[in-house]
């Protein structure tokens, strides 16, 4: 049997759309057709929604994007005032992003390996790549540590990422420099997880509150909606651009309706995109259409475009498009990080 090390060699590298510029590419793609065509509109409407000064950026993450190579896609929003609040699953933020905030790695593998050998070498895979479940257990450590740390109550995720990225401040080292949770604690971008603890989170969660059953921390997720409805309120537009769908996705358009009902006209979101492969037949929530969210109230249909095409391809191109246009350059900071503390 191959050993650990003959698996976990090849690392996988994070794209820098700073160093493609791919606008001529994407504006050629408007007089294309299918796909292409609806990319480059897509491409448009993020660039409108950053140079509207009017406009909050909401972007949501699912899937496995970071591990995948997509984390300094997102880091450079953040770094370039391109996204306001983050929405995402918990894997996508503690499990990869955290994780590799530790110093740990994700490698390139392939699907035609024995997961039985796999198992039995701790390592674990994602379709084509592989992760060190050992130095995984160290990221779930982490966690507990971290809420171990505070005070014993009931916290949105918010709350809780913001620790985790205080905790790369005081502890980390050169690892910290492209991820996005330390990112967004300097940048005081807000980053949501509705679904906190499935992720490495989760066992931290076990292990803390197994250690301490009558004063322990836990995820408050009706305070989730609340603070990140508060940014609708706070916001006379909003925009959102969603990789993938799930929880972000619908978590992010229900906050319309909560501003809605907190107060009356709140506006639809004005601009809105999603990248996704699901399809709409099935009824489920990551293929449903925007067209169908304006049916409920929450997404305008004048600004609004779906991108039927797998995150690792389309999102360096729509996102690297925005940056190389430049629209973000005389772009503020909202730092809605500010608004909790109020």
């Amino acid at each position: 049997m191959s050993e650990k090390k003959d698996y976990l060699k090849d690392v996988v590298k994070h794209i820098d759309i700073k160093q493609h510029n791919v606008v001529a590419l994407v504006d050629a793609m408007e007089d294309m057709a299918f796909t292409a065509r609806d990319l480059n509109r897509a491409a448009n409407i993020l660039d409108t929604m950053i140079k509207d000064k009017d406009c909050a950026v909401i972007l949501t993450l699912a899937g496995s994007l970071f591990s995948a190579g997509l984390k300094k896609v997102v880091y450079d929003m953040i770094m370039n005032n391109m996204v306001d609040a983050i929405v995402s699953t918990g894997a996508i933020m503690v499990d990869q992003d955290f994780f590799e905030a530790l110093g740990f790695k994700h490698y390139k593998g392939t699907k035609w390996v024995d997961d039985n050998e796999m198992r039995e070498l701790h390592i674990d895979r994602i379709y084509d790549t592989f992760i060190d479940e050992d130095e995984l257990r160290v990221c779930d450590d982490t966690t507990a540590l971290i809420f171990d740390s505070m005070k014993p109550g009931a916290y949105s995720s918010r709350e809780f990422l913001w620790e985790f990225g205080k905790y790369l401040d005081e502890n980390g080292g050169p690892k910290v420099d492209d991820s996005v949770v330390y990112a967004a604690y300097k940048k005081n971008v807000p980053i949501f997880v509705p679904a906190f603890s499935d992720c490495s989170a989760g066992f931290g969660f076990v292990m803390h509150q197994h250690k301490n059953p009558d004063k322990h921390v836990s995820c408050d997720s009706g305070k989730d909606f609340l603070e990140l409805t508060k940014i609708k309120l706070h916001s006379k537009d909003t925009g959102i651009f969603m990789i993938g769908g799930g929880v972000p996705k619908n978590f992010t358009q229900d906050i319309v309706v909560a501003a809605d009902i907190l107060q009356e006209d709140a506006e639809m979101h004005k601009y809105a995109i999603q990248i996704t492969v699901a399809d709409e037949r099935d009824g489920a929530l990551s293929g449903s259409t925007l067209k169908e969210a304006s049916s409920w109230g929450k997404v305008s249909t004048s600004s609004e475009q779906m991108v039927y095409a797998e995150a690792t391809v389309a999102m360096p191109l729509v996102v690297g498009y925005a940056y190389h246009k430049g629209g973000w350059k005389n772009r503020k900071a909202r730092e809605f990080q500010k608004i909790y503390s109020k």
